[in-house]
């Protein structure tokens, strides 16, 4: 297939890329500036502009668009970023794929979507929760209507368990130091998947005809935050001894602590396992060994 990805130099990106084009699909980059290489066309989603001719021939858009949600304070500034740098490349590219006839547009979404579910085991066929990254995320998905009539995937990804980057990224130093510990009452639930794992169902979906709307981007074993600190303690061979209080959380770190660290979901992927697709590392020990042995 010939597609088309947003978002292709952040970590998902970066990686989906070379394994589109390992399985000879053909890939077309949208970069914000002048394209310079034949892979490359231009587009500036603040302005509302593509490139002449970048979804010409395209099978497949995939957007992976969206600022970090980052490990700090919340400002109003910064959640009207969070929002702006997914709805308005969503809303650009989901116009363009309605106009244009592309048959699919696969779109970056969150498990967030479902707000803070405790230990209810989640499926795609939940409603929506509360909470502003679940409005977000809400919002996200509303502006890839546009598409229509489109096939529209939605990808409610988990933390992605990765190498360097993303969540390990961030954990991986306070482990080494031995300052690793879980989150609060450790209770909350975390929806990891494993870097290959998010890759290979990306590509499934894509090749997949037959699925369409939400998708869980998630692992088969959902654990608690204490379960998944014990995991990554024996992973990097340190001890995670501490316990870092809630209320500390949300003193430092204020909305971002208690939408990001002391709730989660307990999503499961039904509509994958539904669809046949099987998980190179369907448990929490196993993602996090591969990542931090890469």
């Amino acid at each position: 297939m010939r597609v088309v990805i947003a978002g292709s130099s952040g970590l998902l990106g970066s990686h989906l890329v070379p394994a589109l084009r390992h399985a000879r699909h053909e890939v077309i980059r949208l970069v914000r500036r002048d394209s310079q290489a034949p892979d490359e066309r231009g587009w500036d989603p603040e302005a509302g502009v593509i490139e002449e001719g970048a979804l010409d021939g395209a099978d497949a858009v995939i957007n992976l668009c969206g600022a970090p949600l980052g490990g700090r304070r919340w400002s109003a500034e910064r959640k009207r970023e969070l929002l702006r740098s997914r709805t308005r490349p969503t809303a650009l590219l989901a116009e363009a794929i309605g106009e244009r006839g592309v048959p699919t547009l696969i779109n970056a979404s969150g498990v967030d979507f479902y707000g803070d579910t405790g230990g209810r085991v989640i499926t795609e066929a939940a409603g929506p929760g509360s909470g502003f990254l679940a409005d977000l995320c809400q919002r996200w998905e509303a502006a890839a209507e546009a598409a229509a009539p489109a096939r529209v995937v939605r990808l409610r990804t988990g933390p992605v368990l990765a190498p360097s980057g993303g969540l390990l990224g961030q954990l991986r130093p306070l482990f080494s130091f031995m300052l690793g510990g879980r989150l609060g009452d450790g209770t909350q639930y975390m929806p990891w998947i494993s870097l290959d794992d998010e890759i290979s169902a990306i590509r499934f979906v894509l090749e997949n005809q037959r699925i369409s709307g939400p998708v869980n981007m998630t692992g088969p074993e959902p654990v608690s935050n204490a379960e998944f600190t014990r995991a990554l303690g024996e992973a990097l061979g340190r001890p995670a001894p501490w316990v870092i209080p809630g209320f500390a959380m949300r003193a430092v770190l204020g909305e971002f602590a208690q939408e990001v660290a002391l709730t989660g979901q307990r999503a499961v992927p039904a509509v994958l396992e539904e669809h046949g697709f099987t998980f190179q590392h369907p448990t929490v020990r196993s993602a996090l060994g591969a990542a931090v042995s890469a």
